[in-house]
Order: C-alpha cells, then structure tokens, then sequence
C-alpha cells in the first residue's frame, strides 16, 4: 500500500461540493493540495469562499491554467468534464469527475437523458464509482465518474434485494427521495434561497429526475422515481416502497442486509431499534460518509419498506470521490474520511 505522498488538485473549487473536496483533501494523510481552480475567484483565498478553510495558504487559480498533478477531482456542473476531459487527462494520471458526465454506460443513455455527450469515446473508459457496488473495478482506474447523491442513496438501499434475488427485476418499485438545499449547489437559484426553501416538503422531479437512469443502469431495475426539496442544507433520504414477487420475512432481510455491508467501513444499520433515531435519517449522519440503510416489512400488503440516508455532500459527493481516489490509488480506503458525524445539529 502507497504511503508517499500524492499531489490534487480541485477544478471547480468555489462549489459546495469543491469546498468538501478542499476540506478532506485538507486533512488527507498521503494527498497534497496543489490548487484549486475558479473563473469567478481567480486570485483570492479559498477562505474567501469556504470560510472553513482560512487557514489555508492557497489562492484559486485559472482553470485555464491547470497545475500538473498525481489526481484531478471535477467538481464543475454537468457538460463542462466532457469538453475538457483531454485537458484534465493531460494534467493528471487520475481523474475523478463529480459531475454526470461519465456516470451512464453509453452514449444512447445520454442521448435519453440528457442532451447528448460530446466525448463518447471515455465512456467505456469510466468507471462508475459507488465503492460498495464497484469495488473490483477501481483500483489503476484513470477516470472515475463518482454516483450521483440520489442515486447513492437508493442503491445503497436496494442492493442487497438485489444481491439475495429477492428483487429480479420486474418488480414494482416506488421511490421517494428528500434532499437538502445544497443539492442544488452554490448557485442554486431563487427556489434554493431560504425564503422560498424554509418550511417546504417540495416535490421538484415527480418524474423523470435523471439519477433514475443511474440506477436502473447499476442495479437493473426500474423505479419509479420522485423528489422532493425540504427544509434541510445538508441530506439525502430515500424511502422505496418494494413488492416482491414471494413473500419475504424479516430474517430474510437482515440476512441480505448483513451479508452486503457487514464488512463495509462506510454503511451502518438502522432498522427500527430503540431510541428517537429508529430509522435512517440524514441528521445522524451529517458531516460523515457514512450511509445508513434499514427497511420494515409489512406483510399486509406484501410490501417492504426499505430507507436508506446519507449526506449528500459527503457519502454523496466529496467523500465519495474520495473513497473512490483511495481504492483506486491502493490507500487505505477510510483514509481521510475517519470523522464521525455531529449530534446534535440544528440543520443538515
């Protein structure tokens, strides 16, 4: 295992998103911030932006002028890594793209889902990175698009149904997904605005949200999907309303549950212990990367309820994309991303 130490750089770094990248790489025992790049900051401090980080000796530069290094992360918004993924393979032995722009198998899915991608050849190339679902396939990976917060959250929640063959897939699946304001990133615009946020159970993607071509691309599923915005910053909760073909008990569930994630450093359960926190909630969880998934069975209807919970700026972005970094560079995997979440906190 490599205990040298590793140059990193952050496109994009004025983003929430960029922000954590900044913060974990900050505390990272083998990564080094070379630099960080903004159009808009060009020149100032990073404290300026991520008041976090003041103590930090480091100035945005010109993503025009990118800094040479062991691993680029991409945290800019969606169509920007795929007009520049020469530049960012020419600057870095790794790349690791936080966007969606190297999350789907092909070119077709693009098409479908999006408008089209303009450099459909690295798309065989990437590698999805969900460490718990791709594993095997990130270690000497040289582009890395890291999962999609929402589509994090339901994987983690239906994979082990998968996994056990309790879910084949011509199941009827339903999914309800609730996430925080800084879903919509920095510049989310007058609906993120507090005002307009503050009090809301908002449903902003009834149908059609682009992560559900994530997963049913990953689990080979189909769902029906919605989300709705409320009132929290940081959070990602996924409730999926599952009807299986046979009856399944609930033994049967904590033997899948147990079997997928017993030995991952990163996935916890919670499912109907004692306490105000019986449940997956993304409150007890914010500010780590770790994942909580849980479920209920409810035999009357030949229905399972399955939650799962992450933050969405951590297991859902940043942390993920470093995790993903530490597997494929042979680090330790929990390097950098140790902290346990904060209670209590009084927004997410």
């Amino acid at each position: 295992m490599s205990q040298e130490t590793l140059t990193a750089s952050v496109v994009g770094g004025t983003g929430f998103t960029g922000g954590e990248l900044l913060r974990l790489l900050d505390g990272h025992p083998t990564f080094e911030i070379e630099a960080a790049t903004s159009r808009s900051a060009a020149g100032k401090s990073v404290g300026y932006k991520h008041p976090n980080l003041r103590h930090l000796d480091l100035r945005f530069t010109d993503p025009e002028e990118l800094a040479s290094v062991d691993v680029l992360f991409a945290a800019t918004p969606h169509g920007v890594s795929m007009e520049r993924i020469d530049a960012f393979q020419d600057a870095a032995d790794t790349v690791v793209d936080l966007s969606a722009d190297f999350r789907l198998p092909s070119a077709a899915e693009y098409d479908e889902w999006y408008d089209g991608h303009s450099a459909p050849e690295y798309l065989d190339e990437a590698v999805y990175a969900l460490p718990e679902l791709t594993r095997e396939e990130l270690p000497g990976a040289d582009l890395i698009a890291s999962g999609g917060c929402n589509a994090t959250a339901t994987i983690l929640g239906l994979k082990p149904l998968v996994d056990e063959g309790i879910l084949a897939g011509d199941e009827q699946i339903v999914v309800d997904v609730k996430v925080g304001s800084s879903e919509g990133g920095a510049g989310g615009g007058e609906a993120s605005s507090h005002p307009e946020r503050s009090g809301v159970v908002r449903p902003y993607a009834p149908t059609g949200h682009r992560h559900e071509a994530e997963i049913e691309a990953y689990l080979g599923l189909d769902v029906s999907f919605t989300v709705h915005a409320v009132d929290m910053i940081r959070g990602a909760s996924a409730t999926c309303h599952v009807f299986p073909g046979e009856p399944v008990s609930s033994g049967d569930l904590w033997s899948a549950y147990r079997g997928a994630y017993e030995e991952e450093p990163f996935v916890r359960m919670a499912a109907g212990g004692g306490g105000v926190y019986r449940y997956p909630e993304p409150k007890a969880v914010a500010g780590s990367n770790v994942a909580e998934v849980g479920f209920e069975v409810d035999p009357g209807n030949r229905r399972l309820v399955v939650f799962s919970a992450i933050d969405n700026m951590m297991k859902g972005s940043a942390g993920q994309a470093v995790h993903a970094a530490n597997v494929a560079l042979g680090l330790e995997e929990t390097a950098g991303l140790e902290a346990t979440g904060l209670h209590p906190v009084g927004a997410p």
